[in-house]
């Protein structure tokens, strides 16, 4: 087990930079805000709002995908990063396929990842396409010899996404049960796969597969610049309907940390940098996001008229120690 540390004036660099207009732009920030976001120079301290991140084995992602840390000034400068604009300031989430004898609480989870997504992405707007059916994508698919489990060809899927795309998209998420291949040599199968994010999704095959040559939605120019899967307006996360307290706190991360990726986030060493990341995309004020999210997972929605015949209630309990931290965010960013 290993932790990592970085000194505080490493920590500040990361954050603020040592340019002088992003040192300006950051001493535009409220007093209150700015002590939110240097709360990650104390993460050794007891009571710390953010801990060290502590790498367990060497199959944790960041030894297994060496990558250089991501301070703000290299987000910043990146030509090829994706921000919002007042044409392109939609979330598009597309389900894909059947999801069982489950649609009643399909629509209500997912229902739920769009209230959430709209809550995290502070400022722009999350919204459902209409569900398609396997045979409406066009996909090629195969039976997985080992799993006898129906699988989607990745490429495919992608492609159709990219066509699906309204025009004021910034982004476009699928969500499928069904499993993804995406490649005739790659085997992995659903509930199969790398311990970092377990059964919502494929990350690490699907950032391999962004990367390789054969991918269809990363042109020439890309490839050379290795702009890779961070600029991508599209992806797929593989969805699985159980709703169970790490699953749907797991599932609710990954769908916000795989779409942080498109606004070029790269994997963050650096604790809550990535805060100033976000904000510099889509320009929120922090407390009101905040409050939002708080505003999610306290929101009783068994309360709310017109329920369905069937109706799941939200499982808040998976988000109470996610709460308790917003409240504390919330107390420094009100503080006087």
């Amino acid at each position: 087990m290993k932790v990592i540390q970085h000194s505080v004036v490493t920590l500040q660099t990361a954050l603020i930079s040592n340019r002088q207009d992003l040192a300006e732009i950051y001493s535009k920030y409220t007093e209150q805000e700015r002590c939110l976001l240097e709360e990650g120079f104390h993460s050794r301290q007891p009571g710390s709002l953010f801990l060290p991140i502590t790498v367990h084995s060497d199959a944790d992602w960041i030894p297994a995908h060496p990558e250089e840390p991501q301070d703000f000034e290299s987000f910043f400068r990146d030509p090829y990063r994706k921000t919002p604009d007042a044409s392109h300031n939609t979330i598009y989430i597309q389900t894909i396929g059947s999801f069982g004898e489950v649609g009643a609480q399909t629509d209500q989870f997912v229902e739920w990842l769009r209230e959430y997504g709209q809550a995290f992405f502070y400022g722009l707007s999350v919204t459902l396409l209409p569900a398609v059916t396997v045979a409406e994508t066009g996909c090629s698919f195969r039976v997985n010899s080992n799993s006898n489990n129906l699988q989607i060809l990745t490429g495919d899927l992608l492609r159709f996404l990219e066509k699906k795309k309204p025009k004021d998209a910034f982004c476009i998420v699928g969500l499928t049960m069904i499993d993804l291949y995406p490649s005739d040599s790659w085997n992995f199968v659903s509930g199969k796969h790398a311990p970092l994010i377990t059964n919502f999704l494929h990350p690490e095959p699907l950032n391999d597969f962004f990367q390789r040559s054969t991918n269809p939605l990363i042109n020439t120019a890309d490839k050379k610049k290795n702009t890779a899967c961070c600029f991508l307006s599209v992806c797929v996360c593989l969805f699985f309907m159980v709703i169970s307290k790490p699953l749907v706190l797991l599932s609710f991360q990954t769908m916000t940390h795989e779409i942080g990726h498109m606004f070029g986030i790269k994997h963050c060493q650096w604790l809550n940098f990535c805060l100033r990341k976000l904000q510099a995309s889509i320009s929120f004020k922090i407390a009101e996001r905040y409050q939002a999210l708080l505003h999610w997972v306290e929101d009783d929605d068994s309360q709310t008229s017109c329920q369905p015949v069937f109706h799941l209630s939200k499982p808040t309990e998976a988000f109470q120690t996610y709460r308790l931290w917003l409240r504390r965010c919330l107390d420094i960013l009100k503080s006087t």
